[in-house]
């Protein structure tokens, strides 16, 4: 589907009433091709975690609920689901009756996993309960936000990356990932964590090759599977797990994850979330 028919960046009219057809897929493999992968096999495992925190519905008696929630795309799925067009399903709740939270969990993964063409992962919370870890930056991870750039460029490039004959095993974080919406120009901010075992990644490099990402116009995903596959082709890691902890736009913030092991996540919230 073209993004010009997606609702973002289009005046909408919120639904007062259940709309599963208001949900607009986009399909993965256009990006990846122009990544050189072909499709069906790409260097990775992972998935999208999205993090919603207007969700709302009726009880039976009319007394509105809420709740926040936590929707996982398997990364293998044949589409994202354009944000907007999920805010405005998830809105479509909210004058709608269900009988219980599981029943709101359930639609939900219908209508999501039938969108983007995978099983879809839901979970729902009470809004009093935590919403897991929060953190700065996990602890073990390396911070290379405070070195001077030795070339500022604020354009997308991949030529900066390189690693040394030293193997190590580090994990390293950057809060300077920046990228914008490829339908309205808006800004989405994100931290990178980058965790990896191989030859040692140069720390000046990628924290250039991070901000080149300050102009690009990419998805939350794109940019993710972007940065792994560069790492893979220009350091050589044994071992790389991708995690961009994106801020949230609309009550929603995405955080895509890719990993050459089965068994990664997207970690813990970051305070800006």
């Amino acid at each position: 589907m073209a993004l010009d028919k997606a609702p973002l960046g289009k005046t909408s009219k919120y639904p007062e009433h259940y709309a599963p057809d208001l949900l607009f897929p986009v399909p993965r493999d256009e990006k990846r091709r122009s990544l050189g992968l072909a499709d069906g096999r790409w260097p990775w495992f992972g998935g999208d975690l999205w993090q919603a925190w207007e969700i709302s519905w009726l009880n039976h008696d009319g007394l509105p609920r809420v709740a926040w929630g936590e929707i996982e795309f398997p990364c293998a799925s044949p589409a994202i689901i354009e944000s907007k067009s999920l805010k405005l399903y998830l809105n479509s709740f909210n004058q709608t009756v269900f009988s219980s939270p599981e029943q709101v969990r359930e639609v939900m993964v219908r209508d999501l996993s039938s969108a983007c063409g995978a099983a879809v992962t839901v979970r729902l919370y009470d809004v009093e309960d935590a919403a897991g870890g929060i953190c700065g930056r996990p602890k073990d991870y390396c911070l290379i936000d405070n070195q001077p750039l030795r070339q500022p460029r604020f354009d997308y490039h991949a030529d900066c990356l390189n690693a040394g004959d030293e193997v190590v095993s580090e994990r390293l974080c950057s809060h300077l990932l920046k990228s914008n919406c490829p339908v309205t120009g808006q800004p989405d901010w994100a931290t990178l964590l980058v965790d990896y075992s191989g030859p040692a990644i140069d720390h000046a490099g990628l924290l250039e090759y991070v901000v080149g990402f300050r102009n690009k116009q990419d998805f939350h995903e794109h940019c993710v599977e972007t940065v792994f596959t560069d790492l893979l082709e220009y350091c050589r890691p044994e071992a790389l797990t991708v995690v961009a902890r994106y801020t949230r736009r609309g009550g929603l913030d995405i955080n895509p994850w890719r990993s050459t092991s089965a068994k990664a996540g997207p970690g813990w919230r970051t305070v800006r979330q």
